[in-house]
């Protein structure tokens, strides 16, 4: 598992195999054994091997092309549906519909996902996170057919590589790593922190591409734009109002 940790790639190119039935219950397993809010799992995984279903995803996911290749997508969503369900049923009152339950849930998840990547990872399988799951949220609700209290919070395409990209650079650990408290970041330091990735050749190509004159004006003027953060964040904040998970009227003493 050691290996599968330090040798993560995000696979995009898949073969047509599909994944076996015993591998995807492993994997399975594996996500629902993940460290979770009070043994509640407020989460649930829709397992799409469908290929009409899979075309559909492809559409709301931007159509990124992997989508359509890996047999087998997995949408993790926060689910307190299924909770509240089970104490209605028990003569218990559920208390769920609320931001701080939709974050438990989605944090549960994550969680899971994580899980499951790593379990396919050790299989031999490629995996690559789709985090268009919560931009288009409320297609993949309507794909998906969740009910309210149940919203996707990320996604995972899984298959079998039909590629081997090289490891993707990542800041120094002294970078992200604070020691008893956090320790505010000096402008040298944030230099030398990214000073290694921002010489690295691939960036200079990224740079010339985009016509750009720092990897963070990559970031913030393609990538990930503030209209567009501003624009999806507003779209879902709508998601989790229609799924029910903004009931937070509660007067503060």
């Amino acid at each position: 598992m050691m290996h599968t940790l330090f040798n993560h790639r995000s696979i995009r190119k898949f073969t047509t195999d599909i994944v076996e039935p015993d591998k995807l219950k492993l994997i399975l397993e594996a996500a629902t054994r993940a460290s979770n809010t009070g043994n509640m799992q407020a989460y649930s995984i829709v397992v799409t091997t469908d290929s009409n279903i899979r075309e559909k995803l492809w559409e709301a996911h931007f159509k990124q092309n992997m989508v359509l290749e890996a047999p087998l997508h997995l949408t993790f969503c926060a689910d307190f549906n299924r909770f509240s369900k089970w104490c209605n049923q028990r003569k218990a009152d559920p208390g769920y519909d609320n931001y701080l339950s939709f974050l438990t849930g989605a944090i549960d998840a994550t969680i899971a996902a994580q899980n499951a990547a790593l379990a396919a990872e050790s299989l031999g399988l490629g995996i690559c996170y789709l985090g268009t799951a919560t931009w288009m949220a409320a297609k993949l609700i309507d794909i998906l057919d969740l009910p309210e209290l149940v919203v996707p919070v990320t996604a995972l395409v899984i298959g079998y590589p039909n590629e081997y990209p090289t490891l993707t650079d990542r800041l120094p650990v002294d970078g992200v790593v604070h020691l008893e408290k956090y320790q505010d970041y000096t402008p040298d330091q944030i230099n030398l922190i990214h000073s290694e990735k921002e010489n690295l050749e691939s960036t200079l190509g990224l740079l010339r591409t985009n016509q750009k004159e720092t990897l963070a004006q990559i970031f913030t003027e393609s990538r990930y734009k503030r209209d567009d953060n501003r624009f999806f964040s507003k779209a879902f904040l709508k998601v989790l109002e229609k799924q029910n998970f903004m009931r937070n009227d509660v007067e503060i003493p």
